[in-house]
């Protein structure tokens, strides 16, 4: 149904492009190489055949499929970003192509012994007899989420080549600096058009995601008092020992690495501190609104007890929201779930329905006013040297994409969904 070998090489072109976002930049995007690669796409768009192709000042990019029916359908976006992680290097990625994967360990880089092992990630064996792309285990590979823009763009060629196969109005967007939270941010929505969207982001085969983590940040500040150690009996206030307190109070097995499903979680990721000050930062997660609300509260009434039993105002807990469960934007309108869950079926994936235990541009879409489920792209292991892909998987994604819009377009023309 589509070209194999004009997949992969569309995929490697485009992970090859070094698009690694900045979280310390207030640029959008935020890094100017990100530029090189959303221009190539503008006039790949373009080249291809699709209508109304723009890329604003922030390299947002949009275009359109036309409909092609005579009956109104409607106006269905696909959505991916062309940012990279900058958890782990995304520059000089050199990807490898292996062929007929039978469940063997994968060496990546032999010189530094860096192997993928199905020992260690036992999803590999999902994927016996299929072609891996992976890394030479020294960069991540992109398949977050270049495998998402290649499947696109490759459904839509195809959809363009075949103007037999009825569909309506379709939509494209493609945006920078998701990695780092903004991918949504500078999004036009109302230009853009769609009554609905997916975001062609998740990982294996047969995902589709309609809920997401409520999120906020918290930044607590503990403040101490130096005195020479010498002469610091009843004077000296060490507030790294302030931050072991903090730290104890809250609930030890709420933890990233210790909840899973749609388990909440306190995280600390950042700890900078000497005796005068110390700095912890918290990322908060829960799919429950109200236990989402309970936790901050939990942490700004730790530092109120903290402050209560010192008699002076020593702990300050700052907090704010990031983002929220799209599944109240999604559930008055699941039928576009079940559109989805339909074009997998089609396509002979089974769905798997899952929370995702993280964000998504479709979170903060949904609430701008396009609801925007989540449907696999079809890697594995993001943001690290063993992130890899089936390319059958990104294979199944673009057919599950020309299913949803040829669904859409006979709903329309029996039921007007």
């Amino acid at each position: 149904m589509f070209s194999k070998d004009e997949l992969i090489k569309r995929f490697i072109s485009y992970v090859t492009c070094d698009t690694e976002s900045d979280p310390n930049s207030s640029a959008t995007p935020s890094t100017e190489k990100q530029w090189v690669l959303a221009r190539r796409l503008v006039e790949e768009l373009k080249v291809i055949g699709l209508s109304d192709v723009t890329i604003d000042d922030n390299a947002y990019i949009q275009a359109t499929l036309p409909s092609n029916v005579a009956h109104e359908v409607p106006v269905i976006g696909f959505i991916s970003h062309f940012d990279t992680s900058p958890d782990f290097t995304g520059a000089n990625v050199t990807p490898r192509v292996i062929e007929n994967y039978q469940g063997d360990d994968i060496v990546l880089n032999a010189k530094e012994q860096i192997i993928l092992s199905p020992n260690d990630f036992d999803d590999l064996l999902l994927y016996i007899g299929n072609t891996l792309i992976v890394t030479d285990g020294t960069t991540l590979l992109g398949a977050d989420d270049k495998a998402g823009i290649a499947e696109i763009i490759s459904a839509m060629q195809h959809l363009l080549a075949h103007p037999e196969i009825p569909h309506g109005t379709i939509k494209i967007g493609f945006t920078p600096d998701e990695e780092i939270g903004r991918g949504a941010h500078k999004f036009d929505v109302t230009r853009f058009g769609a009554d609905w969207a997916y975001t062609m982001d998740g990982s294996q085969i047969g995902e589709l995601e309609f809920e997401n983590f409520n999120a906020a940040g918290a930044e607590v500040t503990i403040s101490g008092k130096m005195v020479h150690p010498g002469y610091a009996k009843g004077k000296m206030i060490n507030s790294t020992y302030l931050a072991q307190q903090f730290i104890k109070s809250l609930p030890e097995q709420e933890t990233p690495e210790r909840t899973e499903g749609r388990e909440g979680f306190y995280h600390l990721h950042h700890f900078t501190g000497d005796v005068e000050q110390t700095t912890l930062s918290y990322i908060i997660r829960d799919h429950d609104r109200d236990k989402f609300e309970k936790r901050k509260r939990a942490m700004h009434q730790i530092a109120q007890d903290m402050n209560d039993a010192l008699g002076i105002d020593r702990v300050k807990v700052e907090i704010k929201d990031q983002y929220f469960n799209m599944r109240e934007k999604i559930e008055p309108m699941m039928h576009i779930v079940d559109l989805a869950q339909e074009a997998m079926e089609k396509s002979g994936v089974q769905p798997i329905i899952k929370p995702i235990r993280g964000g998504t541009d479709g979170s903060q879409l949904s609430f701008m006013g396009l609801p925007c489920p989540n449907i696999f792209a079809g890697g594995h292991n993001f943001h690290g040297r063993y992130e890899y892909v089936p390319v059958e998987s990104m294979l199944k994604a673009i057919e599950v994409i020309v299913n949803i819009a040829t669904l859409a377009s006979e709903k329309s023309k029996n039921t007007n969904i």
